[in-house]
């Protein structure tokens, strides 16, 4: 009787508990990616700065391509942040993440013109944004793998879908930041030196978080931290080693760069190119898309706990195989609609349609991803699965966009969108199963069991 009575406070207290931790976890992710979305967010406004003054799609195409340039360091900071989350914990290395993402936006904020030092403006700002595609690396991995661990086992889809409510909130509050500041400032004036104000805010806002982290609980156990310690033995990989995931788990780890190419690419876009394609193939005004793209993203980022919710109740698969199927019949006939309207409202619809495709992936992939590992190689594995696939297909999507647009190409475009979703369709379907045990389900009990909670059986669905 008693142990029936106290078992629904333990479950509040758990609750409890998985709450505080994950706002303190994701409000470092919210800042993250903050930082690295306003990059974009305010290129039209200081590319000329640092690239070609006097061809406004050169120096586009010049700084989107210093946008994918950071992506190319996503696998090397996965791996350094992995391997140090792994062997000395998640706390830790959240912590150094968000510290490098604070320093490369005040430095953002300050850096000399090339009016002022030349070529090397532009070569700073390549160093800094590489430093930045470093820090946001190890973030995703870690912070994925985090809020996966800390959530209970029957809500993980509704927890960790926080992973991309803060994401795309990143992103929303760079462009809330730009409707704001276009507002408020003559245009002129935010070219001059206005674009200068959203990356102080970033550094201002990553010093918060960092003393928000101090006080994160860890998830990772002592054992674990220990047996990193202890000298490799021949024969016996540690726990974080590449040793480890390429000898034991290389096959999670293919299955975790086909989950993911299709939906980076998808998600990148439409949530970011899709900006500059309103504005350079549809002709849509900047200030209207900077508000089309604000509320749509704030719509998508409501939904990303509603999708988890349905796949605590329904299983992942489900959701992936509907990102999957609708993405490949609509991409072309959404992309190539907005190629051709003027209309802000009608733009603002077809953005929402391609969101509430793409949520289907956003929501629950980094729970899926964190499925496929145990905790001795979970934040390495995930997040350099994620990192590859990222950089060679997500990252690449500004810079792809951009240059099929200034050669007229723009179609071939929505059939690259469309191919890549395709080829992770193929992984959803045949490489994932719905409802079955994973490693998290062993480590923090199953979030699929039919017993009750007093019953000390251990019975999955099929």
């Amino acid at each position: 009787m008693s142990t029936q009575q106290t078992m629904p406070l333990s479950e509040a207290a758990r609750t409890r508990k998985a709450v505080g931790n994950i706002l303190k976890g994701s409000a470092g992710n919210l800042v993250e990616w903050y930082d690295l979305y306003v990059y974009t967010v305010f290129a039209a406004y200081f590319q000329s700065h640092f690239f070609n003054p006097t061809d406004d799609l050169q120096a586009g195409l010049e700084a989107m391509a210093v946008f994918s340039t950071s992506f190319l360091m996503r696998p090397i900071g996965a791996w350094f942040f992995g391997r140090y989350a792994d062997r000395k914990g998640r706390k830790a290395a959240l912590t150094l993440s968000v510290t490098l993402m604070s320093a490369g936006s005040f430095a953002i904020a300050v850096l000399p013109t090339q009016d002022v030092i030349g070529i090397w403006a532009m070569i700073l700002l390549v160093l800094i944004r590489v430093l930045q595609g470093f820090s946001v690396g190890g973030e995703y991995g870690t912070s994925a793998t985090y809020m996966s661990e800390a959530a209970t086992s029957k809500r993980r889809g509704f927890f960790s879908s926080f992973q991309y409510v803060t994401l795309i909130g990143g992103q929303m509050l760079a462009l809330l930041v730009l409707v704001i500041l276009q507002g408020a400032m003559p245009k002129g004036d935010l070219g001059g030196w206005g674009w200068r104000i959203p990356f102080a805010i970033g550094g201002v806002a990553a010093l918060v978080v960092l003393w928000l982290r101090r006080s994160m609980e860890e998830t990772v156990s002592a054992e674990q931290v220990a047996a990193a310690k202890i000298p490799a033995v021949q024969g016996v990989a540690q726990p974080g080693t590449m040793k480890l995931l390429f000898t034991q788990y290389w096959k999670p780890l293919l299955i975790c760069i086909g989950v993911t190419l299709g939906g980076t690419v998808a998600f990148y876009t439409y949530t970011n190119f899709i900006l500059k394609f309103m504005n350079d193939t549809s002709g849509i005004a900047k200030t209207d898309t900077s508000v089309i793209n604000f509320w749509a993203l704030f719509i998508f980022m409501l939904l990303q706990p509603v999708y988890g919710i349905i796949s605590d109740k329904v299983g992942r698969k489900p959701l992936l195989l509907w990102f999957g199927i609708t993405g490949v019949l609509f991409t072309w006939p959404l992309l190539s609609t907005l190629s051709n309207t003027k209309d802000p409202f009608t733009a603002f619809l077809l953005m929402i349609g391609g969101l509430l495709i793409v949520g289907g992936y956003t929501s629950i992939n980094a729970l899926v991803k964190a499925e496929l590992f145990p905790a001795s190689i979970r934040a390495l594995g995930l997040g350099l699965g994620y990192a590859v696939a990222n950089s060679l297909f997500g990252g690449t999507v500004p810079l792809i966009g951009a240059a099929l647009q200034q050669s007229g190409q723009v179609n071939l475009f929505f059939t690259y969108v469309t191919v890549a979703i395709a080829i992770s369709l193929l992984v959803y379907i045949f490489a994932l199963k719905n409802k079955k045990a994973t490693h998290l389900d062993r480590e923090q009990g199953d979030a699929w069991s039919r017993l009750r909670p007093d019953k000390d059986k251990d019975l999955l669905d099929a």
